[in-house]
């Protein structure tokens, strides 16, 4: 009890919580607030990135591999789904992000992103998105909606992350600089590096505040990012937030406002892989460039991210939760305004790609393992 007491008091003193507890495959995180409990709901998946949440406890996730699963109430792992489109799996790419479309009750329709291909089997690629009527066991009626303009080669910094709006009309997708593509970044003609925001059927709102600009691309919403790895509609605002990986270094959190520049790659906190200062970064902020909201410098190489607005933890209502993989940490971020004013870290001994809400206000975890990765839940111990 002594070693474990002067652990805790260590990690409370650095801001991240201590495990304190592991019995067979649940254990205790004590926080700031409570004791969070962590355990395993299924596994048996291989490098899953994306969940959503299907009527009854049952869930839906993405393997990169191309497999899209029902996971049932207790666990079970269903057949792959059929009818997903043709994925490249590359390094990075693969199948992505899944959402259920805002009538999902009526329509029974869910949207997926992936890396599609320039033709068959080709090394040539882009995010894509589609939407589809989920039926029994397979994909009806799959149509593409959006593909990232334009494809390249390489298999990194797809993006991919997926939300709706909270009326339901927009839907928001974060989009990756591709890796050697950085300085398209800070292009209007190029989807790189960019959050867009359509219509659910792929329109382009005309609000956007791009269209009707000549060499602007009109489905752009933001621009200027490196890799967005999650987003989430914050429920107290209806403001869209974004997280995405710096470099080595300059993780950030940020707040993306229609037709603003959030810096990458002149701006950064972040450096060149090995060190010193990447040749085309002129320093933490350049005029014109927005500020991150926050920023991990080390990098825990963020992923996913939830607001919180649940029952089963009160008092972290309004918090933002981000997944980190080599970090393999949960960043509980306090949030006053537009400023973070208090960071917890989780540690959860795997790396974490995606964190999401359930229905049940309970946390829901993707690991990121290429053989038998889990889902682990977080509730409140006892």
């Amino acid at each position: 009890m002594k070693i474990a007491s002067i652990a805790l008091a260590t990690s409370l003193a650095l801001g991240t919580s201590a495990l304190l507890v592991s019995q067979a495959e649940a254990k205790t995180i004590e926080t700031r607030w409570a004791d969070v409990e962590v355990e395993t709901v299924a596994d048996g998946l291989v490098r899953p990135w994306g969940i959503a949440f299907l009527p009854e406890g049952r869930m839906l996730v993405t393997e990169m591999e191309g497999r899209l699963r029902i996971i049932e109430a207790d666990g079970t792992l269903g057949d792959p789904i059929r009818g997903v489109p043709e994925v490249i799996v590359r390094n990075q790419g693969g199948l992505l992000d899944v959402a259920l479309a805002p009538d999902f009750e009526t329509s029974n329709r869910i949207y997926i992103s992936w890396s599609e291909p320039e033709a068959s089997g080709s090394n040539i690629t882009s995010t894509a998105v589609g939407h589809a009527v989920l039926g029994d066991g397979e994909l009806v009626g799959f149509e593409r909606i959006f593909s990232q303009y334009p494809k390249v080669e390489g298999g990194r910094h797809y993006g991919g992350r997926m939300v709706f709006s909270q009326d339901g009309r927009y839907l928001f997708v974060g989009l990756g600089d591709r890796g050697h593509q950085m300085m398209e970044s800070q292009d209007l003609d190029s989807h790189t590096g960019t959050l867009i925001r359509l219509y659910a059927n792929g329109d382009v709102p005309q609000d956007n505040p791009f269209v009707g600009r000549e060499g602007a691309l009109p489905e752009i919403w933001s621009y200027g990012h490196r890799n967005i790895q999650g987003i989430d509609i914050q429920p107290s605002t209806g403001r869209v937030w974004a997280v995405e990986h710096g470099p080595q270094g300059g993780d950030e959190l940020n707040l993306p406002e229609p037709g603003k520049n959030y810096g990458w790659p002149l701006a950064t906190h972040g450096e060149a892989y090995g060190g010193g200062q990447m040749s085309e970064t002129v320093g933490f902020y350049v005029e014109g460039t927005e500020l991150p909201v926050w920023h991990w410098t080390p990098s825990i190489a963020v992923a996913g991210m939830t607001f919180y607005d649940g029952d089963a933890f009160p008092e972290w209502q309004g918090n933002v939760l981000a997944a980190g993989l080599r970090g393999e940490v949960i960043a509980r971020l306090e949030i006053d305004g537009d400023r973070v004013i208090h960071e917890e870290r989780m540690d959860m001994d795997y790396r974490i790609r995606e964190i999401r809400q359930g229905p049940d206000g309970y946390l829901y975890l993707l690991t990121d393992e290429r053989e038998n990765a889990k889902v682990l839940r977080m509730r409140p111990a006892n």
